[in-house]
Parts: structure tokens; C-alpha cells; sequence
């Protein structure tokens, strides 16, 4: 079990951010628990994909990375895994398929951006640079406004 990280307040609104990321996750695996029709969790997916996760992504990359640069090692990795994230999202592939990667893959890269990618920014980042991210995501998330709550 992992303890809970104590997070710099500039850097809460992202967190949270992570946290509908992992209730995304769980709302996967509950549809194919609950053995719902995949097309409508992909209908889902690809709402939460254009609603919350590519605006996510961009305050990332252009706000928070920064402050450790492009070439960081776990920049580096935190990028790749945008970037297979999105071929994910955008694939062609057999939805139920498509589906259980994007799962195992997004709750992964949460887990790694919140216990050690955060964590180091957190470290080494300036007061402007933290006024910086919080000045660009300081508004709460869209709300959950699906209709077909397939996880109920």
C-alpha cells in the first residue's frame, strides 16, 4: 500500500484530474464486468478521451514538463506514454481490445506521473513555476455529464 502523497496545491488540480483518470479505468472494467456491449463503452471513451484527457495532456506538456525539461528520463517516459495513449484512443482496433489497453495502460501512467514523475517536479520546481501550472488549470474539470451510465 502506498501512502498518500502530499501534493503542492499548484499541482491538486491535476491530481484530481488523475484521480477521474482512474475512475475512467474502473468504469472500463466494470462494462466488461457487467458484460456491456463494447461499442458503448467506446462511445464513452471517446468522449472522455476529447473532454478530459487531451486537455489534460496539453496543460502537461506545456505547463507542468517543463519545469524538468524534454529530456528528462521521466519526461521522456511520461511523453511516450501520451503518445501510445493516444494511437490507443484513435486505433481502429476491436473496441473490446482497444478498450482493456487503454485501461491497463492509462491506470499505469497515472500511477507512474503521481508516485514519481509529480513527485520530482514537485521537488524542483520554483514558486513560478507552480504559480505557472495552477494559473492554467485552475478551473474544475468538465463535469460528468454522460447519459448512459453503463457502470451503474
Amino acid at each position: 500500500m502506498h501512502k498518500p502523497i502530499k501534493r503542492h496545491d499548484s499541482l491538486k488540480p491535476v491530481s484530481r484530474d488523475h484521480h477521474h483518470g482512474l475512475l475512467f479505468c474502473w468504469k472500463i472494467r466494470e462494462g466488461f464486468k457487467r458484460k456491456i456491449q463494447p461499442d458503448r463503452i467506446r462511445n464513452y471513451a471517446d468522449w472522455f478521451w476529447e473532454t478530459h484527457l487531451t486537455p489534460h495532456f496539453a496543460i502537461e506538456e506545456h505547463h507542468v514538463f517543463p519545469v524538468l525539461g524534454n529530456n528528462h528520463e521521466l519526461v521522456k517516459k511520461a511523453l511516450a506514454e501520451h503518445r501510445r495513449l493516444k494511437r490507443l484512443f484513435e486505433s481502429e482496433t476491436e473496441d473490446a481490445v482497444a478498450l482493456g489497453l487503454i485501461e491497463e495502460e492509462l491506470e499505469k501512467h497515472i500511477r507512474f506521473e503521481e508516485r514519481q514523475l509529480f513527485n520530482e517536479i514537485q521537488e524542483v520546481a520554483t514558486p513560478e513555476q507552480l504559480a505557472e501550472i495552477e494559473k492554467h488549470h485552475n478551473e474544475p474539470a468538465a463535469g460528468e455529464n454522460w447519459q448512459d451510465e453503463f457502470w451503474k
